[in-house]
């Protein structure tokens, strides 16, 4: 196996080959002007690979940043606003100053046709040729580049919308002009209005950016030698370039995906099935909860719009390492979202001047200025003081010796609350009791904070991996090929006979192994996922509800089906209404092309000959309680071996993160060289520790 895994993320790109049965690791500074500028430093440093899986932000930052292709909407007459109308939902309830970024398409560029189709499919009012004329010649009048088209319920008929894509394709070839076209029925055929066009539009919007990004990248890797490219998509899968192009979209929450499906895959061979994954970076910190299965969903947003397709249900928050503390109107001390990211990055990195999380923790000593990267880099201490002292003297007026200190314990208490309240949204607000789970920290700064974070939720096990800092790219050599297919039913579950629903599930598999076999996957050997999305008749939300594996093959009655969506309606709202009829409102089907299992096993170490020491004594703030710095030994983690143990409180630095192990804390390294962290207070019993 000769892969490589790259996440580029908002501070720094992380590299994992996987060659030979060996893994390497690599970490460089991002280049946001060019993110393909670090890629190509990292190939080049490392060997180019025969394969790339590539996690990117391209997609997610044009939305973001609202630099994405010149974009028309196509929608039926009357539909135009729904764009800015939306659901009117209020984030920020009690929030007076509340502001909506623009949406990517302007009014002037929303275009309503003269047409209307009804639920169940059938025509209202025809779409004519003049209709069609009329738009064809207003696109011709504008510089636009891309196109959604939204036409009311398409999901039931999409006649309409094939009318438009066929009059804009003809014009387009004829005037030998470049145009992106995107149609709902093919982005998602799901009722739904505000959502399916929000979907459409940002699919409309981000894939000619991503595909000119691919189309400067791709020659440049293969002039390296790499023959095989791939994108990791938002929902835990990847995907070839073929559908990389068609469904940027797919690719909004890319690097997120890549650290859950990597964490679940280290956290399996250590013995748990049931963890949170708690990934913080540069700039944001990324938190699910796993429970023996990747969590999927299709509720995610980006840029303040909804993308419904399917991604893994992430939690993000901007608390990052390069998060910027401040003080607010009121006084308050305040850190994030606003981050340095890589340019100028932290101050202690050598380029900024305003105080970050990553400087707060150099100052308490759990970062040490030597020891970062490896030693490759060395942090500026006197610089990162110079960041926090204005923040210290706003805080505490008259200066002291230690004001640096106790304003940089305030930043961290304040990420970590940031934190905290991310992961009781995935999980107490949700009917799940974190401390019934493993806390698997990644990211460059997750091992920092995770016991701290951890005790303040419970949790009893932490569960740092052999190379935290560069998980998600792991989890992206780790993860399948992936492609799904959705289908709105919009009927009574007791009317939907098995036949029909396996007619159906068919239909949509050939949809899904197509699309696959166009990104040049062997189709031998692929699985099928099938999920009905159900609600009680009334409701406006779904949970999606799996059938049991192999239905497709060998259908059953439906009324397990119904008895799980019971079960799992229950667990997340406390309630179940068995007498009330069941909906099936969309089924969607996944087609799965298997990587083979990675062998996280280390390579034989050299017997030590001596009993393990630490490197150093540091000076360092390790209890959360103080500022105040006091001794604790620093270990390389190099020199860990299976089955040896370090009593908190203890430092352990590796290239691509720092540990913190606070007092009370035992840390034991596992047979695959991960850290393994327990409270030594027999107050909290360690039920989430694996049997040996």
């Amino acid at each position: 196996m000769d892969i490589l895994g790259i996440d580029i993320g908002g501070t720094f790109t992380d590299f994992v080959l996987l060659r030979n049965g060996r893994v390497r690791i690599y970490k460089t500074l991002s280049t946001p002007d060019d993110p393909a500028c670090a890629l190509l430093q990292g190939v080049d440093t490392l060997g180019a690979p025969a394969t790339i899986v590539h996690g990117t932000t391209v997609a997610t930052n044009a939305l973001l940043e609202r630099r994405g292709a010149a974009t028309a909407l196509v929608t039926t007459g009357g539909f135009g606003d729904v764009l800015v109308i939306g659901r009117g939902n209020r984030p920020t309830l009690y929030d007076l100053n509340v502001t909506r970024l623009d949406p990517p398409v302007p009014e002037a560029w929303r275009f309503e046709l003269i047409e209307r189709m009804l639920p169940d499919g059938s025509v209202l009012t025809p779409l004519d040729d003049s209709e069609l004329a009329r738009l064809v010649a207003w696109i011709g009048e504008h510089p636009v580049e891309s196109v959604a088209i939204c036409l009311l319920h398409s999901y039931a008929n999409p006649s309409h919308e094939d009318q438009v894509i066929a009059a804009l394709d003809r014009a387009a070839r004829t005037s030998q002009r470049s145009l992106f076209i995107f149609a709902s029925h093919r982005v998602l055929p799901e009722p739904r209005e505000y959502e399916r066009t929000s979907t459409t539009v940002v699919n409309a919007y981000v894939s000619p950016i991503l595909g000119r990004y691919l189309d400067r990248l791709g020659p440049a890797l293969r002039d390296r030698g790499v023959r095989s490219i791939r994108i990791m998509a938002s929902d835990g899968g990847s995907m070839g370039l073929v559908t990389a192009r068609e469904l940027a979209a797919r690719a909004t929450l890319s690097g997120p995906a890549g650290g859950v499906v990597g964490a679940y895959a280290v956290a399996r061979r250590a013995g748990f099935n049931r963890i949170i994954t708690f990934d913080m970076g540069g700039t944001s910190t990324d938190v699910a909860l796993v429970d023996g299965t990747l969590p999927h969903t299709s509720e995610s947003q980006v840029g303040g719009l909804p993308v419904r397709l399917p991604s893994l249900d992430i939690h993000t928050v901007g608390a990052g390492g390069g998060s910027l503390a401040r003080i607010d109107a009121g006084g308050a001390l305040r850190v994030g979202p606003q981050s340095a990211g890589a340019d100028p990055g932290p101050a202690c990195y050598g380029r900024g001047t305003l105080p970050t999380v990553t400087d707060a923790n150099l100052l308490l000593g759990r970062l040490q200025a030597d020891y970062f990267l490896g030693g490759h880099m060395t942090l500026d201490v006197e610089r990162a003081r110079m960041a926090f002292i204005t923040l210290a003297h706003d805080l505490f007026g008259a200066q002291s010796p230690d004001d640096e200190q106790r304003a940089a314990l305030g930043v961290v208490r304040i990420a970590n609350a940031l934190m905290e309240r991310a992961i009781r949204a995935i999980s107490v607000e949700r009917g799940d009791d974190p401390r019934d789970c493993a806390l698997v920290a990644f990211g460059g700064a997750g091992p920092l904070h995770a016991a701290h974070l951890a005790a303040a939720l419970g949790i009893r096990t932490v569960l740092i991996p052999r190379y935290p800092g560069v998980l998600s790219a792991l989890g992206m050599i780790a993860a399948d090929v992936t492609r799904e297919s959705s289908r709105a039913l919009l009927t009574t579950l007791d009317a939907l006979d098995t036949t029909t629903l396996a007619v159906h599930i068919a239909a949509l598999a050939d949809e899904a192994l197509a699309a696959l076999a166009a990104d040049g996957e062997d189709l031998n050997g692929c699985r099928i996922e099938c999920v009905l999305d159900l609600r009680y008749a009334g409701q406006s939300y779904e949970l999606p509800t799996s059938l049991e594996s192999g239905w497709e093959k060998s259908p059953t009655p439906l009324t397990d089906l119904a008895e799980r969506f019971h079960a799992l309606h229950e667990r997340r709202y406390g309630h179940a209404m068995r007498e009330r009829r069941i909906e099936a409102v969309t089924l969607r089907v996944r087609a799965v092309s298997p990587r083979s299992a990675i062998d996280f096993a280390p390579e034989e170490l050299p017997p030590r000959a001596s009993p393990l020491m630490p490197r150093t004594v540091v000076q360092a703030a390790l209890n959360g309680d103080t500022a105040a710095l006091e001794p604790a030994p620093l270990y390389e983690r190099d020199d860990l071996r299976p089955g040896d143990a370090i009593d908190g409180p203890a430092i352990i630095a590796q290239f691509d993160a720092t540990t913190i192990a606070p007092p009370g804390w035992r840390v034991v390294v596992d047979a695959d060289l991960n850290l393994i962290m327990t409270p030594l207070s027999p107050r909290l019993s360690p039920s989430a520790v694996p049997p040996a």
